[in-house]
């Protein structure tokens, strides 16, 4: 059980309420991490949200976004991340097996997925501090620089959502990964 209460989301008509009634309206239900950071905190919700909009918009595939999630969630420890990343990667055509494979660190077999997993690794384990190799490295894989920027505001917002589930032991409503 989460350690911070939610209130009953249909009855909430306060800011709360309102966020609520954005997700349920744009995915059909509010995932738990989701509902306990906007009963304590609206505003940072409405910031996650937003940031991941900048992100729809941005250069990144939405397998791209997944697997950078899915990575910071798995260095991090997050639980929640890891299932909630690992089944909306599934949703964007990611295949179990290799999810699985990103999950334990082994090559995909696929180049430039590859270099993004260890690109998004090492910043995750090094504090965002990284190599000129690491750079030209992630730059040969054929991300920009402007991806490079959406890839540092996916790995921002994840941060905050592994430390907020952490903190809050939220309830894993996604599938379970293995």
């Amino acid at each position: 059980m989460s350690r911070l209460p939610v209130p009953n989301l249909e009855a909430d008509a306060g800011p709360s309420g309102q966020v609520y009634a954005q997700i349920k309206k744009a995915i059909g239900s509010v995932p738990n991490t989701f509902a306990a950071i906007a009963a304590h905190g609206p505003a940072a919700l409405k910031a996650v949200l937003a940031a991941d909009t900048v992100l729809a918009s941005g250069g990144l595939t939405k397998s791209d976004k997944e697997i950078i999630k899915l990575v910071i969630s798995e260095a991090a420890g997050c639980d929640y991340c890891v299932a909630a990343h690992s089944h909306l990667a599934k949703l964007v055509g990611l295949a179990p097996e290799v999810l699985k494979q990103i999950r334990d660190g082994q090559p995909t077999g696929d180049a430039q997925r590859d270099a993004l997993v260890a690109f998004v690794d090492k910043l995750a384990r090094t504090s965002g501090t990284i190599s000129h190799k690491d750079f030209v490295a992630i730059k040969a894989a054929g991300y920009s620089d402007a991806q490079l920027v959406d890839i540092s505001l996916a790995f921002a917002t994840t941060v905050f959502t592994n430390v907020f589930n952490r903190i809050n032991d939220t309830e894993i409503d996604f599938p379970a990964v293995a």
